[in-house]
């Protein structure tokens, strides 16, 4: 096999070699902004591009370096999902509406990378505010799923995952409010953390899903998104011995259909776990009533922050129109029971999770499915057109625990993850069982990255 690409390789691998003076950033920032130029207008993972900070910031870091400087992210490119703000850049949350809105400042999560030493490319797609587990919006064309164009990336993070997988940055940052991180990281075969709901802020942020939304990165190893979560966190999560867990494997939360291909292939994770001395336990994970409580709570946010858009309605895109209609006929009644049931539930996870020290279910019921046409069954068993692909993430938002999903297989071509769940504020501890399943799967990107394998800039100096 020929030698990976730089483009490809980890965090701390770039990090070193730009502090021995192999290559600089700036060759790397010219390498992955060269390929956004050849090759987005077919995956549209970008929304817009910052090729003249990018560079900026790359010789900068260049020149740091040179002076002997270190930092966590100094120098690697960080495709920044469109619903963080940096500054002097337009935000559009992936609506028209949003058109022109420029950032006055960076929020929490972009001020945190640029401070650990981070290059932007640019801004990748969402659905309109966030509000979609695909990327479709009024903006431009769909983003493609890199491992087949005609398919969904997933969402709300979906350009920021096709960004990562089409090699057009080198770790990605995005949020997840239910699923909108680990679903487009499934769906592309990457890996996609959510840290514990508090644990990572956006001070003067976009605010959508407020009780359950956590920022997160998107990533091609465990210990990638592990660097980048440190720096939203302002903590190390520091890999620990691993001993044996017991851990609860539920194939099908709630009894809910999962396609043939997609079981296999947790199974096949099960049975790694427990290869590498884990207690496997098959046993029912403790989320039902989730819909209950995240439905109304997401409807008040959003009714809430974005009342003011129905005077706007013709450009807004249908779901966003009927999921603020749907919140006008919300009852404050159905808001406070949400709230008391949040507890409620919250409590009822945390009770499991004295029984088990970690949970696997699949991430999505699904492979990929081409643009438009979300499956209304899985299995032979009719779905919910809302939830039917992807009813396994959510649950881990309203529990508040941290969730990560990884790549173990693949059907048809297309990648399946699974989801791993541990208690809450055990981020440092799902890391490490995540990456002890990783290097056991060791995920095949051959067929991925030959299809990417666009020579567009000089290679950089070795």
């Amino acid at each position: 096999m020929a030698e990976q690409h730089p483009r490809y390789w980890s965090i701390r691998q770039l990090t070193d070699a730009f502090a021995r003076g192999e290559f600089t950033p700036v060759e790397i920032v010219e390498d992955t902004l060269a390929r956004i130029e050849a090759i987005d207008s077919e995956v549209r993972a970008y929304i817009t591009v910052t090729a003249d900070l990018a560079r900026t910031q790359a010789r900068e870091a260049t020149e740091r370096y040179r002076r002997g400087e270190r930092g966590p992210l100094l120098g690697i490119p960080v495709s920044v999902k469109d619903a963080f703000h940096l500054a002097d850049t337009e935000t559009t949350l992936g609506s028209l509406t949003q058109r022109g809105r420029i950032a006055r400042a960076d929020s929490g999560v972009v001020a945190r990378l640029r401070s650990a030493g981070a290059v932007f490319p640019g801004k990748t797609n969402v659905p309109e505010f966030c509000q979609s587990a695909t990327s479709e919006n009024r903006l431009g064309p769909d983003t493609g799923n890199p491992w087949d164009l005609s398919r969904t990336p997933g969402g709300s993070s979906g350009g920021a995952a096709a960004s990562v997988g089409a090699g057009l940055t080198t770790v990605a940052v995005g949020s997840d409010g239910g699923g909108s991180i680990r679903i487009p990281a499934a769906f592309c075969g990457l890996v996609g953390f959510k840290p514990t709901t508090g644990l990572c802020a956006d001070e003067r942020g976009f605010r959508a899903m407020t009780d359950f939304v956590s920022p997160g990165p998107l990533a091609w190893t465990v210990d990638d998104a592990r660097v980048l979560t440190e720096v939203l966190a302002d903590r190390a999560l520091v890999p620990a011995r691993m001993p044996g867990r017991r851990i609860a494997f539920c194939p099908r939360p709630e009894g809910r259909p999962v396609d043939p291909a997609v079981s296999e292939a947790l199974r096949a994770a099960a049975a790694l776990l427990s290869d590498l001395g884990h207690e496997v336990v098959e046993y029912d994970a403790p989320v039902s009533g989730w819909p209950e409580i995240f439905g109304p709570l997401v409807l008040d946010d959003e009714l809430r922050e974005r009342e003011h858009l129905l005077d706007r309605s013709a450009e807004l895109t249908r779901y966003e129109l009927a999921t603020l209609r749907a919140a006008q006929k919300l009852r404050s009644s159905e808001i406070r029971q949400a709230r008391a049931q949040l507890a409620v539930f919250r409590s009822g996870v945390d009770e499991f999770f004295r029984r088990f020290d970690a949970l696997l279910t699949p991430t999505v019921a699904t492979v990929a499915f081409p643009h438009g046409e979300r499956p209304t069954t899985v299995d032979g068993a009719g779905v919910d057109w809302l939830w039917g692909a992807f009813p396994f993430t959510a649950p881990f938002n309203v529990a508040g625990t941290p969730a990560i999903s990884l790549p173990v297989a693949l059907s048809g071509g297309l990648p399946i993850g699974a989801q791993l769940i541990t208690a809450r504020d055990n981020d440092a501890a799902l890391l490490d069982l995540a990456q002890s399943l990783e290097s056991a799967v060791n995920f095949d990107y051959s067929t991925l990255r030959e299809r990417w394998a666009v020579d567009v800039a000089p290679e950089p100096v070795g």
